[in-house]
Formats: C-alpha cells, sequence, structure tokens
C-alpha cells in the first residue's frame, strides 16, 4: 500500500510485530458499515460517480457476506482488517475499488470503526445487565423477609433480609448501566472526515457520514478525531466497576457456600467437585467471576500506560488499544451471563442465616434505640448502657435476648419487660421502616418497584 515510498517489503518480524488482523478483524462489519457510508456520501458530494459507487457498495456487500458465513481468507501480509478488506473488494470489483479511501485515512476509519464497534457492545452489555437485575429483584421478592446478618468488617453488625441485600445489587447494576450509557452518548460523534489528522481537501459532507452510521454529529477537530482513545478508557472503566460488583457478589457466593456459613447453595450447573476429595461442591463459577475482574482491570491500566505519553495524533502505539477493549468486554459479557445464571440457581438456607442472624449481640442497636425512644436517654449514654449489656452478656457466654431482667436492671435499673420485644430479629428488621431500610415491607415494595421498571424497559425495547 506504500509501494511508492519503499523499496522492499518488512522484516519477517516487523510484519510479526506490526500486523493486527488476527484481532482486529473482529471489526469486519463495523468496517463495511463505515465504508458503505463513506462510499455513499462520495456519490452524493459528486467526489466519485454514482456507477463507481454503486460497484463498490455492490463489492463492499460481497465481502461482508463472506466475513459472514466464514469463506473469507485474512491475510497477515495486508496487516489490518482495513486493507483486507480492500484487497478483496478489488478483486471483485477491479480497480474501482482504489477510488473508495477517497477522502479518508485508516486514522479516521479505524477511530470509527472502533467506535462504532464499542456503541454496539455497549447496547449488547445493557441488555445483560437488564436481565441481571431482574434476576435479583425477582429473587429479592421471593425472600423479601428472610432474615439473614448484616455484616460491617465482616462481623455481625444488624439483622438485615436477604431481599434487602439483593436489591443493593440492583442498584449497583442501575449504576453500572446509567456508565454505560453515559459513555455511549459521549463516543457517539463521527471521526470519519477526519482523514489523517487535518481533514481533507474534498467536499465532503460529515454530516451526512454521522447521520448514515447512527451518530449524533461528527467530531469537531481533526486532531482530537484520530488521536482520542478516551471512549475506549471510559469504556473499559465502567467495565472496570461492574467487574468490582460482579466480583463482590461471587465472593459473598464463595463465603456464603462454606460449611461455616452455609447461607446458600448452588446447584451442579455452577459448581465442580474434585480430583481426590469426593465430598468437596467448590462454587467455581463464583470463583472465576471474582478472578476474571483482574484481567478486566488490566485492561484499563494498560490502555492508560499506551495512551498516558503520546503526543498528537497517531501513533502506532494506539493499535494496542483493541486486544484489550476485546477482551475486557468480551470477558464482562460472559461474568454477567455467569452471574445471572448463578443468582436465578441461588437457593437461600432461611433457617441457617436466620439462626445466625441473632449472632455477634446484632440486636445491640435496636436495644440502644429503645432506650433513647422510650427512657428519653441521649443516645451517646444509651450506647454506653447497652455496650455494658454486650460485655455483661459476653462474659457470660450468653445473648442479649438470654440476660434476665434483673441482670439488665442492675446496669439501668428504668428497663422494663418490654426491653425484650426489641430484641429478636425479626422485629429488628421489621421495625427499619426507613426510606432504603431493610422491613420486609420496604424490600416488597422496592423488588416490585424494580420489576415494574424493568418491564417497561424491555417493553419500551421491544417496541
Amino acid at each position: 500500500m506504500w509501494g511508492g515510498r519503499f523499496a522492499s517489503g518488512p522484516a519477517e518480524i516487523m510484519e510479526e510485530i506490526n500486523a493486527s488482523i488476527d484481532f482486529d478483524k473482529r471489526l469486519a462489519r463495523q468496517d463495511i458499515q463505515g465504508s458503505l457510508a463513506h462510499a455513499a456520501m462520495l456519490a452524493e458530494t459528486g467526489i466519485l460517480s454514482h456507477q463507481d459507487v454503486a460497484a463498490i457498495s455492490d463489492g463492499l456487500k460481497a465481502v461482508g457476506a463472506e466475513i459472514e458465513n466464514g469463506t473469507f481468507t485474512f491475510s497477515r501480509a495486508l496487516e489490518d482488517i482495513h486493507m483486507n478488506v480492500e484487497s478483496r473488494l478489488k478483486d471483485i470489483v477491479g480497480p474501482v475499488a482504489g477510488r473508495l479511501h477517497t477522502a479518508r485515512s485508516r486514522n479516521d476509519q479505524v477511530a470509527t470503526d472502533m467506535r462504532l464497534w464499542v456503541r454496539d457492545t455497549i447496547d449488547s452489555l445493557d441488555v445483560q445487565l437488564h436481565d441481571l437485575q431482574s434476576a435479583f429483584a425477582e429473587k429479592a421478592e421471593t425472600f423479601a423477609g428472610a432474615v439473614m446478618p448484616g455484616f460491617t468488617h465482616l462481623q455481625s453488625a444488624q439483622p438485615v433480609t436477604f431481599g434487602h441485600h439483593l436489591l443493593a445489587y440492583v442498584e449497583m447494576l442501575a449504576r453500572d448501566r446509567g456508565r454505560l450509557a453515559d459513555a455511549r452518548r459521549r463516543l457517539n460523534e463521527c471521526p470519519l472526515g477526519a482523514a489523517a489528522l487535518a481533514g481533507t481537501s474534498f467536499p465532503i459532507d460529515r454530516e451526512m457520514t454521522a447521520r448514515a452510521l447512527g451518530f449524533d454529529r461528527p467530531t469537531a477537530n481533526s486532531l482530537d478525531s484520530v488521536s482520542d482513545r478516551d471512549f475506549a478508557l471510559e469504556i473499559l472503566s465502567a467495565a472496570a466497576i461492574c467487574a468490582v460488583h460482579l466480583s463482590r457478589f461471587a465472593e459473598e457466593i464463595t463465603l456464603w457456600m462454606t460449611p461455616q456459613f452455609a447461607f446458600v447453595n448452588l446447584s451442579d450447573k455452577f459448581t465442580t467437585g474434585s480430583s481426590i476429595m469426593p465430598q468437596k461442591k467448590n462454587p467455581d463459577a463464583a470463583e472465576l467471576v471474582r478472578g476474571k475482574s483482574g484481567r478486566i482491570f488490566g485492561a484499563l491500566q494498560g490502555l492508560l500506560v499506551v495512551m498516558k505519553g503520546l503526543p498528537l495524533t497517531y501513533s502506532k502505539d494506539m493499535q494496542e488499544d483493541k486486544e484489550g477493549v476485546f477482551d475486557a468486554l468480551q470477558t464482562l459479557s460472559l461474568c454477567i451471563a455467569a452471574m445471572a445464571g448463578m443468582v436465578r440457581d441461588l437457593e437461600p438456607d432461611v433457617k441457617s442465616m436466620k439462626r445466625w442472624a441473632g449472632a455477634g449481640f446484632s440486636t445491640a442497636t435496636d436495644l440502644a434505640d429503645w432506650l433513647v425512644r422510650v427512657l428519653e436517654m441521649p443516645f451517646r449514654d444509651a450506647h454506653h448502657v447497652t455496650g455494658r449489656l454486650v460485655a455483661l452478656a459476653a462474659s457470660r457466654k450468653t445473648g442479649l435476648e438470654k440476660l434476665s431482667l434483673s441482670d439488665m436492671q442492675e446496669v439501668e435499673p428504668r428497663i422494663t419487660q418490654e426491653i425484650f420485644a426489641v430484641l429478636g430479629v425479626e422485629r429488628s428488621v421489621k421495625s427499619r421502616l426507613s426510606y432504603g431500610g431493610t422491613a420486609p415491607a420496604n424490600v416488597r415494595k422496592q423488588a416490585k418497584r424494580w420489576i415494574a421498571k424493568l418491564a417497561r424497559e424491555a417493553a419500551k425495547g421491544r417496541a
């Protein structure tokens, strides 16, 4: 493609390090999509004849069909997807294929292809996250009243419900979807027409091309158009945060499945055994989601390092954006699908969770609140009194509810028999009626709200 300047071909190792077709061939559909829009614009503006563009367009569709059905032969000697497509186009339509590259460069071409691919992938990930939210919300509604321990520092803190715990992840995933939507909105500008870096002298219509490709507008600065990879960094950042959320729940599943917790169970669909220990049932799907998050974090860090020292505009370093983005988003998609399957498969052990919900003096805050509410004690004083009662119960290796009224009155004489009404875990969770609290009535309402909202989104998407 640059034979006029170079007298010989590249060294073998240069071809090895330079070629990107092994991974950027997944941009084939977007590359042809962009080329069809570019060709149509060239005809409309009179830069190319309608006859030439008709032949080019038919040829591009034929190339696309070959790639789709698996009969296309990719060549590493042609470096990338752009030259592979153009070379095959020439085989099909002849020398007129060379006119397609008028008023564009591979620099604006690849920037456009990548934006199209990332945009398509965001749309697919949003559908998956919607499904995962639905799985969490449906399970939360079913177990809205199932009491379990709530933890801080992985120590028993206060009783909550299993449904409330699951709804926390619905909220996290909503933010993930919001970040993806924000990233999509910002990337939806079309670089095509920026050419190599300075624009072009041909009378192109960039608005037409942008509209044809579903972009909101063309990019405003040709230098930024070809050198920007913010959209890739932003989608990787959003993916990394989402992976954190998936990994946190995967960690909880792993903990909860241990005999020491015994809170939940996964079926054989999402667990494996041991080659030596016949009793084992390992939560490997959860562990792999937890582990694969590292690949996504690494892709973000890798691209940040690639981009941090590049002067404007395009440098070949930027070819390193693709493998990380492709792998990270494919990995995220796999993890979301696996997590949706696990959430639907997950069976909580309601009795075990309830048994442990009261461990670690988890109703101590309820006791302190009663002192404030009934005895009108300042909270700091109530905190001190409750702490003394916890210490007394701990010294006797018993729970707060097992202390006698006389024991309690030795610490605070005004305590009455009514105190025992707030020390049960079910009473505790039912009392948490503040907005966003764990009361089963709240959880059912929030779960129903999310289920209805997600159903409306699904219906709107199908319309």
